[in-house]
């Protein structure tokens, strides 16, 4: 049955794709109308979905007929036993339905969903495949794990209300705070979790006001959570939306419900909040996620190579784990990548293309960067000396060129800390280099001269970056 099928693919696919991607699939069992196929990997069958699904389907009708059904098994990984998709123990999280009385029964009262007339159902939104067996843990990440852990264990109970979890881009962020409403949904059921973003927030409070008289059935609906998990929560803005928040938090912190909030900078560095907001972020725990070091990312390639079920020699992920340095979200992107050109191109070496991708797609391998290195190329760029910009000029180049040197050593150097950028750049306070993170941001989004200025020196330091 299954040569029939490739038979009548070979027709519709050009040569080179069809053996690329349907000369390796191997024919396992037939039942019925079922056919079970096996595959090299999870990369491969996704892909198979993707770009070849019509013809698939056209063609197990045309073979075996309008109940025909199609089975993935993925090859085994080395001794690993074979796995069967979808048959990973991966259960999406739900939660019970929740009784709320609104206001106005004519309205919509879910953000996310439109109830019924007593209950709501209330989706998680939670990613299964964010859970705490995916998360690699390494001294990057170690004290938000553990903490993750015991939260999950008690939530709402623990001294780690609210947990405010902190850190660049790609380090997990995301991943830890939804680990910790999976395994909560795990062993309390009964717990009403939800995960939103703080722009989601902030969008559905500006719905809210607009509707007359719905802010009060935002704010019942938001008090009714047990575990509320914002992402990305610097993007909270407005007055309004943050005496909301503001009012959600009291609600449900003083009826000991549990709180997981996720932001790209420190709460101390969060700019334009309320004081008495910020000092509630503080009640708890803050944690900083950090970047990894070569055992942890060398640990994620290898876990995330498994699960794509695919063999990558040591040397390889050695290499990978070598190069790249930043985030767990480049280290992924690399492998996947990886995975592909390894597919398409089976013969080629795959220490050259893992140089190729780092070349091409990640970068080169980024060299050091100082805040001395950041103020010799701004003073050349603009052709000013090193005394210049550590003056207390007032000269609009001089405090530009000083504001760039701040914005650029905050945006390119690991772990540097704002006081620290000011003391090496004319003995400024925290609050100073603040400030000129956000006037440079600001002239960034509206003057195309400025913005070519902070591009081009950026390009000069680190040219991986473009």
């Amino acid at each position: 049955m299954w040569s029939e099928c490739l038979r009548i693919i070979e027709q519709i696919v050009e040569p080179q794709p069809f053996k690329t991607w349907f000369t390796p699939v191997r024919p396992v069992s037939l039942v019925d109308s079922t056919l079970t196929v096996e595959v090299p990997s999870d990369f491969f069958r996704e892909y198979l979905e993707s770009a070849y699904l019509d013809v698939i389907k056209m063609t197990m009708k045309r073979v075996l007929g309008a109940g025909a059904r199609l089975v993935y098994m993925l090859r085994p990984v080395q001794n690993q036993p074979a796995m069967n998709v979808p048959g990973q123990d991966v259960v999406t999280p739900t939660n019970k339905p929740v009784q709320f009385s609104a206001y106005m029964p004519s309205g919509i009262t879910n953000p996310f969903v439109i109830p019924g007339v007593h209950k709501l159902k209330i989706d998680p939104r939670l990613n299964p495949i964010y859970n705490f067996d995916n998360l690699i843990q390494g001294e990057c990440n170690k004290m938000g794990i553990t903490a993750g852990v015991n939260i999950s264990a008690a939530p709402g109970k623990t001294p780690f209300n609210p947990l405010f979890i902190f850190g660049g881009p790609g380090l997990g962020k995301t991943h830890l705070a939804q680990a910790i409403g999976i395994s909560i949904k795990q062993k309390f059921p009964d717990q009403v979790v939800l995960y939103v973003t703080g722009n989601e927030f902030k969008t559905q409070y500006m719905d809210a006001v607009a509707v007359h008289n719905k802010l009060t059935d935002f704010l019942g609906y938001y008090m009714k959570m047990d575990v509320l998990i914002v992402d990305d929560i610097q993007d909270l803005m407005g007055q309004g939306c943050q005496n909301a928040f503001f009012n959600v938090f009291n609600c449900l912190h003083q009826n000991g419900k549990q709180l997981v909030f996720t932001s790209d900078r420190a709460p101390v560095d969060l700019q334009n909040f309320e004081e008495r907001l910020l000092s509630r972020f503080k009640w708890g725990l803050s944690v900083q996620l950090t970047y990894p070091d070569f055992q942890t990312r060398l640990q994620m390639l290898r876990s995330r190579a498994f699960r794509e079920g695919v063999s990558v020699p040591d040397e390889v992920l050695e290499y990978l784990a070598s190069n790249i340095r930043t985030n767990f979200r480049e280290l992924e992107g690399a492998l996947i990548s990886l995975i592909a050109y390894s597919t398409v191109h089976p013969g080629k070496n795959q220490i050259e293309l893992a140089r190729q991708i780092i070349e091409k797609v990640v970068g080169e391998e980024k060299k050091d960067i100082s805040i001395d290195k950041v103020q010799k190329t701004v003073c050349e760029y603009f052709n000013i000396t090193r005394d210049d910009i550590l003056s207390k000029s007032r000269k609009r180049q001089i405090v530009q060129a000083r504001q760039i040197a701040m914005y650029l050593s905050r945006n390119l150097i690991s772990n540097c800390s704002l006081s620290t950028i000011g003391a090496e750049i004319g003995g400024k306070d925290h609050a100073t280099v603040l400030h000129a993170c956000t006037t440079v941001a600001d002239l960034m989004s509206t003057d195309k001269t400025f913005r070519k200025y902070v591009s081009d020196i950026e390009q000069i330091i680190s040219p991986a970056r473009h």
